[in-house]
Order: structure tokens, then C-alpha cells, then sequence
């Protein structure tokens, strides 16, 4: 018998849920001087879109927005046969620059790091913040999102689906069994 993944979120809470952490962020940084989005491959450059078109119509401003690559800084790149390198696109200089990095899982922190890494190669930012659409728990380094969407404690057994419709034609958030 096939279980039937449990819905976080539908396409109306994930729309919310993207308003307020547009509205967090305009908050924490009490405005959007010198911010910039810069969206984590593949679904965190959509989150970021999403976040900027947000921005956009509160504060009639379009921030610059990024897309960045991690393949190669990951800890387990040997592990990967053939690793599938996409370009990163940050048409902007990093120096002094609030950076609000979006990816759509916070589990291990793992992916943060070598996002980290990548963007201070680029340069010294002034301030680095994350934000997620889901936080589930189990950090294995001490990296904790500046906003999260979500909290959903996952237990090893199961998976955290974020699908959006420019991927996957259908924006929802849902748990599966592994």
C-alpha cells in the first residue's frame, strides 16, 4: 500500500508564506539598501524570484537577484560520477552587499556552507542571511536559517518535497516516507 504524502503546504500557504518572508526580510534589513536575492540551484533561484517580484510590489524597487551554482564546493562531490556543473549568474559585485541567500530545504547545512564558500570567493559581502522555505531539522554544522517558511521536524524516514510550478507544474510542499 502506497502512503499518501502529507501536504505542509498548498498553493495558497505557499503564496503566504513567500508574502511574509518578503516582508521579514524588508523588516530585518529595514529596507532593501544594498540587497540583493541570490537563489540557490535549482528551486532556491525560483524562491528568489518569487521573494524579488514580492519586493518589487511592496517597495516598487527590483532588487538584484543571483543564481548560483554549488556543485563544486560540495563536501561530496567525489562521490558523484559525473557531477552536472551549471552556470552561476551574480551580474553584480558582493562587496558590501546584504546578500539574502534562498534555497528551498534546510536539513544538514551543508548546502549553506558551500554556498558560503562560493560567494566569498566572489568577494566580502557585508552580511550573508538565509532563508528557506522549509527548516526540518538535523543540522550537522551549526548554520540556522534567518527565515524560514517552515518548521518540520522530518525524521531520517522521510523526505520533504518542494515542488513549483516553473519545475514541477504544481506549487505545494509535502512529506513522503523514503
Amino acid at each position: 500500500m502506497i502512503e499518501k504524502p502529507l501536504q505542509l503546504l498548498d498553493r495558497k500557504a505557499l503564496e503566504r508564506t513567500i508574502t511574509r518572508i518578503a516582508h521579514e526580510i524588508l523588516e530585518r534589513n529595514k529596507g532593501s539598501e544594498n540587497l540583493c536575492l541570490i537563489g540557490i540551484r535549482t528551486r532556491g533561484v525560483h524562491l528568489a524570484n518569487r521573494i524579488r517580484n514580492k519586493i518589487k510590489d511592496i517597495e516598487s524597487i527590483e532588487l538584484p537577484l543571483g543564481i548560483l551554482d554549488i556543485t563544486m564546493y560540495r563536501d561530496d562531490i567525489f562521490k558523484l560520477k559525473l557531477p552536472a556543473v551549471k552556470k552561476t549568474d551574480i551580474p553584480f559585485d558582493v562587496n558590501n552587499m546584504t546578500i539574502v541567500l534562498l534555497d528551498d530545504v534546510m536539513h544538514t547545512g551543508r548546502t549553506t556552507r558551500a554556498a558560503i564558500d562560493a560567494l566569498m570567493d566572489m568577494g566580502r559581502p557585508r552580511k550573508i542571511q538565509l532563508a528557506v522555505l522549509v527548516d526540518r531539522g538535523s543540522r550537522e554544522l551549526p548554520i540556522h536559517p534567518d527565515y524560514a517558511g517552515i518548521k518540520y521536524n522530518a525524521t531520517p524516514e522521510e523526505d520533504i518535497l518542494v515542488k513549483l510550478k516553473e519545475v514541477d507544474n504544481k506549487d505545494e510542499v509535502v512529506v513522503v516516507r523514503v
